[in-house]
């Protein structure tokens, strides 16, 4: 086989081609093949992952020949003297007029002595497809289809030889028809084409050059005719259609100076894409123990490789099989393809789409009917085999296309059914065979595919649906898994090592899980037909309870072959907004998708409770400003003796009333890019003041309990650089370091999604660690002054009375300090918990 079918053969058995062997093994492996009679060249695999089909083009710029209309004067005569032709092929791209239906020839070649040499001619029929056929020697071949009539550019080519009258028709790189027969039968040998004729494009010859007849004439578009005086290989028809031109044997090349251009014959210039050049693929010579390339067309023999525990759970599967489900369907599949009962040995011959959808009919029946829900390993595997083949069956242009609507329905159909929550136990039984569900996406990708020819002008989109599985195909290709198909057994495929990190640096939260709590959707461009690069924008729904972090994740496959399995992984891909019930994600490229979340125990809140705390947020910052505004005038104002204390307390009051006046104004700032940075940087400077200035309240008093050998002056000048200085260079690297990922999606403050947060929570937590030792060490102080003072004041008090005053020095210092200090802010550590916390928290700050 050429090395796609080769390597769908192995794939649709759960195997894989074969790989490279190492240097040691060469010889001794080069050795075993000879010993089984394989000889020459064998494929391998690409070790950098699936060898796709070209699917780059280049441009060609090549003149072209416009009929207009048919008429009986428009033709172009080739200038060149034709030899005798024993095997001949012609080919060329070709634009077809769509609006008539009556027979036109594209060109037509006459000798003195027959004037119907060499011809072909077409006409569209009622189905909307262009037939051909092929006169020779004046024997005509039947009409048969090529190409639909879209309007669009195809590629064909005409091949003949003397022997036997074989003869071949291609489109589009595919063989379309083939016969032999067509010559002079009789005892006489089948002649050559005669040489010394007068080539005609786009007219029948009623005579030597002319006798043209407008019923019969060419309309459309014409460029790239060649003509070989050979039969070309189906290597070299699809290097011809790639634009790339076979120099041996050639005739005639196309060339505007070899043409005879009738005057109405509009000739132009014009550029079109033409399919990239033949690949090649790697072989593993056998004998010489070498490896070279070979053009990935080329039929060459091919092995199979499993993976030993994928061979050994296969075999298992196979040999504890009762066949229930085969059994079922293959009695009922009277007419259709029969679903072999060995995964190993078995092949489907003849796939087309009427025995595809003959049989995933009847399977799709069984399957609904199935008394027992819970699928045995031999039927899923028997089942996904089956799919395998079905989404590679090439569609050819003349089947009956009605067909593919259905199919895709009972492909889906099959698909949401083995993926019930019920098979999850079957599909870990062959976890070493097929890695996880995901290989189901794989294969529709493949299978919508095929929907392609159902588009038209009229019809722009396809959409199938069966319960929680559909496709849906524009120029894009789309697919979605809804919530229960693949999630359960996905769920931890490859994602506990992603969020094992975020987990463990969460602040206090009980982590549970991770899960992927959205349907999971599959996206592909496509340019005629080639899929392409580009960037994406989704929206999911979450449905999943209790989160609080979401990121958006791709499925990408880890080896060459979808059932190998795969893993998520965030690369290239950013959360763009994240809702309670939604998230939005950006990624650069298209693949599967899907939004992952880390579960936590806790109650998500109403909208009523979000809106309650923003008006009691505002509020409390409201009467929190106030009040530091008029503390401030007050110690301006009343003429307090200047100290440490009050020089340390104006510096934190200014600093958190900026803080607050920011937050306040902030909600207003997130319609303006620009502004809602500012103000996010702004922000995080003063809250950060605020914390260091509470920091420096807490060595003040510090330095009041523990005697510190530092003098007044070189204390401020301490004080200011931690109060200021430190929040500057903190805010500074962090604009630094992380600018283009500072600010939140929709909050005017920082990212919550990547480590910039922690260029605040990190020094707060430090400084609220800090402030809690010093205020421990002055409660004991206090505690234990005011037992001395009570024992010196009144010796004979009661105990009751000792106890009271004990309760009171300490509670005192504890109320007074505790804001101060920004020890309030500790509450916001607990306010995940309950919504309780968060209004205690917003209470207790606004009292600051």
């Amino acid at each position: 086989l050429d090395w796609w079918h080769a390597d769908r053969y192995c794939e649709q058995r759960f195997a894989q081609l074969l790989f490279e062997p190492q240097d040691s093994d060469q010889a001794s492996f080069s050795k075993l093949l000879q010993s089984h009679h394989i000889r020459g060249s064998v494929w391998l695999n690409e070790r950098d992952g699936v060898l796709h089909k070209p699917k780059w083009r280049r441009d060609h710029i090549v003149p072209v020949l416009v009929f207009r209309d048919k008429t009986d004067t428009k033709y172009v005569k080739v200038l060149s003297d034709f030899p005798a032709l024993p095997a001949v092929t012609a080919c060329a791209h070709l634009q077809w007029d769509t609006r008539t239906q009556e027979i036109a020839t594209i060109f037509s070649y006459a000798v003195p002595t027959f004037f119907n040499e060499f011809q072909l001619r077409g006409f569209v029929d009622e189905e909307g497809f262009v037939r051909f056929a092929l006169i020779v020697h004046g024997h005509h071949s039947p009409y048969l289809p090529v190409f639909r009539a879209d309007g669009q550019w195809h590629h064909f080519c005409v091949t003949w030889q003397q022997e036997n009258g074989t003869w071949s028709i291609y489109a589009d790189g595919k063989r379309r028809a083939s016969a032999s027969g067509l010559c002079a039968a009789g005892l006489s040998a089948p002649q050559a084409i005669y040489s010394q004729g007068t080539f005609i494009i786009g007219q029948d010859q009623d005579s030597l050059g002319g006798t043209f007849t407008e019923k019969e004439s060419f309309s459309g578009n014409i460029t790239d005719l060649h003509i070989w005086q050979k039969v070309l290989g189906a290597e070299q028809i699809e290097k011809v259609r790639s634009c790339w031109v076979v120099e041996q044997d050639l005739v005639f090349g196309w060339s505007s100076n070899a043409l005879q251009v009738e005057s109405t014959v509009q000739e132009v210039t014009a550029q079109f894409l033409c399919p990239g050049p033949v690949e090649e693929c790697r072989v593993f010579e056998v004998g010489s123990s070498g490896f070279s390339y070979a053009s990935c067309l080329q039929s060459l023999p091919f092995i199979c490789r499993y993976r030993k525990d994928a061979y050994w759970q296969l075999k298992k599967a196979q040999l504890e099989s009762s066949h229930s489900l085969i059994s079922r369907v293959n009695m009922l599949a009277e007419r259709t393809v029969q679903i072999p009962e060995n995964v190993f040995t078995s092949d489907v011959q003849d796939m087309n789409l009427s025995v595809a959808l003959g049989a995933l009919d009847v399977l799709a029946t069984v399957l609904r009917k199935r008394e027992t829900p819970v699928l045995e390993s031999s039927d899923l595997l028997a089942v996904l085999q089956l799919l395998k083949q079905v989404s590679d069956v090439e569609v050819q242009e003349g089947e009956e296309l009605e067909m593919l609507e259905p199919l895709g329905q009972y492909y889906v159909e099959v698909t949401e059914l083995i993926l019930g929550e019920q098979n999850i136990e079957t599909w870990s039984s062959v976890s070493q065979v097929i890695r996880g569900p995901m290989a189901i996406v794989e294969l529709c990708n493949r299978m919508v595919s095929h929907l392609a020819p159902l588009l038209t002008a009229g019809r722009t989109k396809v959409t199938i649906q069966h319960r929680n599985v559909g496709l849906h195909r524009v120029t894009v290709k789309n697919m979605w898994f809804g919530y229960g198909s693949l999630q359960r057994c996905l769920s931890g495929a490859g994602s506990s090592a992603v969020f094992q990190d975020v987990a463990a640096s969460d602040g206090g939260q009980k982590y549970l899980s991770t899960t992927v709590g959205t349907a999971v959707i599959s996206s592909t461009l496509l340019s005629d037909y080639q899929e392409i690069s580009t960037s994406v924008r989704y929206r999911l729904q979450h449905r999943v309870q209790w989160m609080v972090i979401s990121m958006c994740f791709l499925w990408f496959l880890l080896h060459v072959s979808p059932d190998a399995g795969g893993m998520w992984s965030t690369a290239g891909c950013s959360v763009v907004t994240s809702l309670p019930d939604s998230t939005a994600c950006f990624c650069n490229h298209t693949t599967n998708f899907a939004v992952l979340l880390q579960v936590y125990e806790m109650q998500q809140r109403t909208t009523k409770e979000e809106l309650t705390l923003q008006t009691l947020t505002f509020i409390g910052c409201g009467v929190s400003f106030c009040a530091l505004i008029v503390t401030f005038i007050l110690f301006l104002a009343v003429g307090v003796p200047k100290s440490e204390r009050t020089t340390v307390h104006k510096n934190l009051i200014f600093a958190l009333a900026a803080a607050e006046a920011l937050l306040m104004f902030s909600e207003l700032a997130k319609t303006n890019q620009v502004v809602c940075f500012t103000v996010t940087a702004f922000l995080h400077l003063f809250f950060m003041a605020a914390f260091s200035w509470m920091l420096v309240e807490g060595l003040l008093l510090w330095s009041k309990v523990v005697a510190v050998n530092m003098s007044e002056d070189r204390r401020m000048k301490f004080y200011y650089v931690t109060g200021w200085g430190l929040p500057v260079v903190i805010v500074g690297v962090t604009l630094a370091t992380s600018f283009n990922k500072y600010v939140a999606d929709n909050h005017c403050w920082l990212n919550v999604q990547t480590n910039v947060i922690w260029a605040f929570v990190g020094p707060v937590l430090f400084i609220l660690a800090v402030n809690t030792f010093v205020l421990f060490r002055v409660v004991m102080v206090t505690v234990s002054s005011a037992r001395r003072r009570s024992k010196m004041l009144t010796p004979n008090s009661s105990l009751e009375n000792q106890i009271g005053i004990q309760i009171w020095a300490t509670a005192k210092p504890i109320l007074v300090l505790l804001p101060v200090l920004g020890l309030t802010w500790v509450c916001g550590v607990l306010v995940h918990l309950s919504i309780i916390w968060a209004y205690v928290f917003i209470v207790l700050n606004s009292l600051q």
